[in-house]
């Protein structure tokens, strides 16, 4: 069954692995803004980033929300696509002005998750994996975050056809596990670890990998 196998994927990545505490931020704030930053580049790069914004003073929706778009561009500029990745974050501040009033407090509490998902998923520039990691990590709502790791690994080992889109692939979880929160978080970063240790795009490391024989 679909529902035994992911349950030992994660069973032993979690053993290899151990818990991983995702995601990265003090506040759900900085968790959102993040999400964003983290598009096409590795966690370190945003963490100067989002380093740049603390001692600027601006890591907060008023703040962000009154910085021009280019003094932004030029705080975010480690985590690259810089100008690309001001717009966003300008267009994620924007809705949340417009939809919310400008207050986090009132999105993360919006009482409907698939209302929230499609707020998230009307801003230009944030797709279903950005609006599926501040739903998860920020707002704490149990969907399941795909990204090309997952796609990799569960490709690999046979439990999903190429043609599988990123709505089929978080499907296929959520419909095979309990919707919990910390479960979703863990198995995400989980996945995560096993593609870039030993899934990887080219000369993956299946012999010494902790789901070889899944």
């Amino acid at each position: 069954m679909v529902r035994d196998t992911l349950t030992d994927i994660y069973q032993r990545l979690y053993e290899h692995f151990g818990p991983q505490a995702w995601w990265p931020g003090e506040t759900p704030f900085e968790v959102m803004i993040g999400a964003v930053l983290t598009q096409n580049t590795s966690w370190t790069n945003v963490e100067k980033a989002i380093d740049n914004l603390k001692r600027a003073g601006v890591m907060s929706l008023t703040r962000l929300s009154e910085l021009p778009v280019d003094l932004l561009a030029e705080y975010i500029r480690p985590a690259g696509y810089f100008n690309i990745k001001a717009g966003r974050l300008q267009n994620l501040l924007a809705a949340i002005e417009q939809r919310y009033g400008g207050s986090l407090e009132a999105m993360l509490e919006e009482e409907a998750t698939e209302e929230l998902r499609r707020v998230l998923l009307s801003v230009k520039g944030i797709g279903p994996e950005t609006a599926d990691s501040i739903l998860l990590y920020a707002a704490e709502r149990p969907v399941f975050v795909v990204d090309a790791y997952t796609y990799r690994i569960l490709l690999r080992h046979e439990l999903i056809p190429e043609d599988f889109g990123y709505d089929d692939l978080q499907q296929l979880f959520m419909d095979n596990l309990e919707p919990d929160v910390r479960l979703f978080n863990e198995y995400h970063a989980l996945l995560v670890c096993a593609g870039k240790e030993f899934c990887k795009k080219t000369a993956p490391k299946c012999s010494v990998c902790p789901l070889e024989g899944v």
